[in-house]
């Protein structure tokens, strides 16, 4: 038994480097040829975990070399525009200048109802506001509106946006981010200080803050 724990632990943290390895979009938008690499790996853990039978390196070796064809593969569609269409495709335009391709519908396989519930998705009720419509490789539908249906941007209504900046985390549910205070050009002191302010500590610091013009944020912790 404790044989098969420690079995089911080394195959979890291979497929965690795996997939890992393979980039952060395999957790999200996947191509065709990612989603059957992902299937695969899954697969070929779980027969090991199964089967304490089976050698671990039955497991690992198949996992390994999937991992490496699929790199090889990532390489060569970077470089090959025919490797690339060939293992994700290419997109398709499902509407144009407000005309729907029902053509393009029929080759995609996307039915009027999925259209339309894709544009309900983009707050799109109606059909004409709509200029372009591509189904993106890896599923997703980019919408584009006529500009005259589009909301006017700050610059249109002629109106001075203000500046954003990215605030960084100093404190994180009681836990202090040391690494940040260099980014955020800070030092421990001020921390003191900005606890002091408010007369708690970093344990009981739900979350803190600061971005490039000084803005803080503090959160306390709420009582459980």
């Amino acid at each position: 038994m404790l044989l098969s724990y420690f079995r089911t632990i080394i195959l979890y943290l291979v497929l965690i480097a795996v997939i890992r390895m393979m980039g952060k979009r395999q957790i999200g938008e996947m191509e065709p040829s990612e989603f059957v690499v992902t299937m695969l790996v899954a697969n070929l853990a779980s027969i090991p975990m199964q089967d304490s039978g089976i050698p671990l390196y039955s497991g690992i070796v198949p996992i390994l070399t999937v991992l490496g064809v699929e790199l090889l593969l990532s390489a060569a569609s970077m470089h090959s525009v025919w490797i690339r269409r060939l293992f994700c495709g290419k997109p398709v335009i499902l509407i144009e200048n407000g005309k729907i391709l029902q053509s393009a519908l029929r080759a995609t396989r996307v039915t009027l109802d999925e259209l339309t519930g894709h544009l309900r998705e983009k707050d799109i009720l109606d059909l004409r506001a709509v200029q372009y419509a591509i189904l993106e490789t890896n599923g997703n539908l980019s919408v584009f509106p006529y500009p005259k249906e589009q909301p006017a941007s700050a610059k249109d209504a002629g109106i001075q946006a203000k500046d954003q900046f990215l605030p960084i985390t100093i404190i994180s549910d009681g836990h202090l981010c040391k690494e940040n205070l260099s980014v955020a050009r800070r030092k421990p002191g001020w921390v003191e200080d900005i606890l002091r302010q408010h007369r708690t500590t970093v344990k009981d610091t739900f979350l803190l803050t600061v971005d490039e013009k000084g803005h803080v944020l503090w959160l306390p912790k709420e009582d459980v």
